[in-house]
């Protein structure tokens, strides 16, 4: 379990910084619209990863404890998702819905990239 919580504080550490990128450059650049979505979808995006480590959190307890298994919640995460996708649908002029649709899945290329990283420095420690 402290594998859940160590990429979660990774990932979120990765998140943060990517939004603080996409708020500086919704207010430097000339499109304020596409960071704008960016930055909802990425924020929803963040929420749906902490509610899947509290999923798994919940789930491993289960097991643990031998009670029944619960879904994870994909659900709630599907909502979340129609959610962003409706706020960016409901202001069409200040916030891009394909960004924002890219925002959404932002956690999961940060999850890959994440993951090409440490698989190369366990490479570069195993060479040593």
């Amino acid at each position: 379990m402290p594998d859940i919580r160590k990429h979660f504080l990774r990932y979120t550490r990765y998140i943060l910084y990517l939004l603080s990128i996409f708020v500086l450059c919704w207010g430097f650049t000339p499109f304020p619209d596409v960071f704008l979505g960016l930055i909802l979808g990425t924020s929803f995006s963040l929420f749906n990863l902490w509610l899947m480590k509290n999923r798994m959190e919940r789930f491993d307890r289960a097991l643990d404890e031998g009670k029944k298994v619960r879904s994870l919640g994909t659900l709630s995460r599907m909502a979340s998702a129609g959610a962003a996708v409706l706020i960016a649908l409901e202001f069409p002029e200040l916030i891009h819905l394909i960004s924002t649709v890219i925002g959404l899945m932002m956690v999961y290329i940060v999850i890959m990239i994440d993951y090409f990283w440490q698989q190369l420095l366990h490479k570069k420690r195993e060479e040593r």
